[in-house]
């Protein structure tokens, strides 16, 4: 029996051993990815154990160092989210870590067998994408995709969409194995602000920035997914259609996605929903959201990469 919102866990829901949140294969029936949110407020830092899974270390706001059996890196991070890319550090299979400073972070994790090098990404080498059109624009930052990272299972990329806008769509899918087609798990992690858009005073300090998330069933199996989302909610996607992710007016919306499966290529091979797959002809013509790319002061000028 599909129950609706069964996939979805709202911040505070998965907090464990110092972590705001931890999606791992303690949660039934979730198998092939991971993740880790915390927020540091002082240097005594949070461990993570070597285990057979690679990681990936996202500064969501802030700054930290990693200390791992390489030393120690450094991770200059931003002020939010919404800010740009941020650097970040892929960790070897097998490797043990400690991070520390103050600021939210997460970390993205798969079960690996194949080792990859640890290996530091600067912001700087990010690859921003600007993807769709109109309404549909939202940017992408691809920094643990196939294209930008050496890994073993895991694909990771971060999404912002302005306030108004549709992402993650038209509907897609990836829970079948064939032609063009590839099986993922997907995590979404969510945050939401006051747009960028917005002038200061015209927001209030009651302010309650929010999206939405649909998942649905397809023939692979049932699911059920409409849940208003705010910042430290994570919404998983086990098999079914997913999106639109919706930013509400007034609210921009990020979500960080972890995807990995059984396939032994490690690929993002999705299908749209036939339904709607039509609606990407549309964006033909169009211009991408002028507020995008959403980038540091100092870069808004500059290369968009």
């Amino acid at each position: 029996m599909t129950r609706r919102n069964e996939w979805f866990f709202p911040r505070g829901r998965l907090t464990r051993d110092g972590w705001e949140s931890v999606v791992d294969d303690r949660v039934p029936g979730w198998r092939h990815t991971g993740l880790r949110i915390a927020v540091l407020t002082d240097e005594s830092g949070l461990r993570l154990d070597a285990e057979p899974v690679e990681r990936l270390v996202v500064p969501l706001s802030g700054s930290f160092t990693v200390d791992h059996d390489g030393g120690t890196t450094a991770l200059a991070g931003r002020p939010s989210v919404f800010e740009g890319p941020t650097d970040v550090l892929y960790l070897s299979i097998g490797t043990a870590a400690t991070i520390r400073g103050r600021g939210r972070v997460a970390v993205a994790e798969a079960p690996a067998m194949v080792a990859h090098p640890t290996r530091r990404i600067a912001r700087e080498e990010v690859p921003v994408e600007l993807r769709g059109a109109g309404r549909s624009s939202r940017q992408v930052h691809n920094f643990g995709t196939p294209e930008a990272l050496s890994a073993d299972r895991f694909i990771v990329c971060e999404v912002i969409t302005p306030a108004e806008n549709w992402s993650s769509y038209p509907p897609h899918k990836h829970d079948v194995r064939r032609e063009g087609e590839s099986r993922l798990e997907e995590i979404y992690y969510f945050e939401s602000a006051v747009s960028r858009s917005v002038a200061p005073p015209d927001a209030p300090r009651d302010a309650d920035p929010f999206g939405y998330l649909r998942t649905y069933s397809s023939e692979a199996r049932g699911i059920d997914t409409l849940a208003e989302v705010r910042t430290g909610d994570i919404g998983l996607v086990p098999y079914g259609w997913h999106g639109p992710c919706a930013a509400a007016p007034g609210y921009d919306l990020y979500y960080l996605n972890v995807m990995a499966g059984p396939d032994p290529e490690r690929v993002w091979n999705i299908s749209d929903d036939p339904a709607h797959s039509w609606v990407r002809a549309t964006w033909e013509g169009q211009e991408i959201d002028p507020r995008l790319p959403y980038l540091p002061p100092t870069d808004r000028t500059g290369d968009h990469r």
